[in-house]
């Protein structure tokens, strides 16, 4: 099988590799759709890598024993390989489980952790079954297409006639624009890039802001009779976007951080949390109790999720999406391994 690995700095390729074998409750998938997030930094900075990505959909190849899939069934695969036997794996936050299996040593090798492949190895419990008649590459948009921003909104309990703000409209935000649309919220993004600033308002934002305007603190306050927004997610892992959310802010509202970040956020305790009394959240994904939640949200937005998925590459094409994604001029892009 074709494997996509980063060579080198703004270098790109696929190799040849062994298709993985099933085990267990653990089963082969065949790729038909992988979207690409942020391995694209990996190939700006000249990290290599031989096992890269984490959202893929495609189809069950075969089976070890009797479980939760069959040969043919088509799924979402969900990301890492957490151990499904802990607290958090069973009440369906298994994004945070600490016990997280090592694939080389149970497999006997790293072969088939990739989703940039044409086949890949995961346990059966952690493929959500794609809906007749929706396409692979929608089902693939159920991890890291609308499933950030979809897990945040729903910890944030967000309802229908709240304004919410959305810092960071690539890929996720722009998710993140779909999902709060779809709950009836009025949306209002934050982004710089002229290409994401109109896919935003394509997608259902009710008002773009650029964060470089020096009225963008007082824009808000219009936009909300100065009370300040209901609720707020951070798709941009910005230290400035995060005090801009924590401002923006009307007094106990809500905010999920969901953008990685390695920087440090100003957080007033006082001021911020206790007087003003907003609650804070960290959201990686969502849990699995909500898998037919979010299907259902991209079935009834496929145009909407047609325009989320902007670029389709062949897995041979590897180097032109990566170009692509660190050019910004793009949502999401997901490559088609058989193609």
């Amino acid at each position: 099988m074709k494997r996509a690995v980063i060579l080198g700095k703004n270098h790109g390729g696929t190799v040849e590799a062994d298709e993985p074998k099933p085990k267990e409750d653990w089963v082969p998938i065949k790729i038909h759709a992988a979207p690409l997030c942020t391995e694209y930094k990996g190939f700006a900075a000249g990290h290599r890598a031989d096992f890269l990505g984490h959202e893929a959909a495609g189809e069950v190849v075969e089976v070890a024993q009797p479980g939760l899939v069959r040969a043919g069934d088509r799924v979402a695969v969900m990301p890492q390989y957490p151990c499904g036997g802990c607290a958090l794996c069973r009440s369906g936050d298994y994004i945070h489980c600490e016990n997280v299996v090592d694939f080389a040593a149970f497999t006997g090798s790293d072969e088939g952790k990739a989703t940039l492949a044409q086949y890949m190895l995961k346990q059966d419990w952690l493929l959500t079954p794609i809906p007749e008649g929706m396409s692979y590459e929608h089902g693939a948009m159920a991890c890291c297409g609308l499933g950030p921003t979809y897990g945040a909104l729903d910890r944030l309990r967000l309802r229908g006639g709240e304004t919410v703000l959305i810092t960071g409209m690539g890929p996720v935000g722009l998710g993140g624009v779909i999902c709060a649309s779809h709950m009836g919220a009025e949306v209002i993004a934050v982004e710089s890039h002229p290409y994401r600033k109109a896919k935003a308002r394509e997608l259902g934002a009710a008002h773009v802001i650029c964060p470089r305007d020096e009225h963008a603190a007082e824009r808000i306050r219009e936009l909300t009779g100065g009370t300040g927004v209901d609720k707020a997610v951070d798709c941009s892992g910005s230290p400035t976007a995060h005090r801009f959310c924590i401002d923006a802010l009307r007094r106990r509202g809500s905010l999920a951080f969901v953008g990685e970040s390695g920087a440090d956020t100003r957080l007033v305790v006082s001021d911020d949390m206790i007087r003003k009394g907003i609650d804070l959240k960290g959201s990686w994904h969502y849990n699995m109790k909500g898998a037919h939640d979010i299907m259902g949200i991209i079935d009834r937005n496929r145009k909407k999720v047609d325009r989320l998925i902007t670029h389709v590459f062949s897995i041979d094409e590897i180097q032109r999406a990566w170009e692509t994604q660190v050019s910004g001029e793009c949502g999401k892009v997901v490559i088609r391994p058989w193609t």
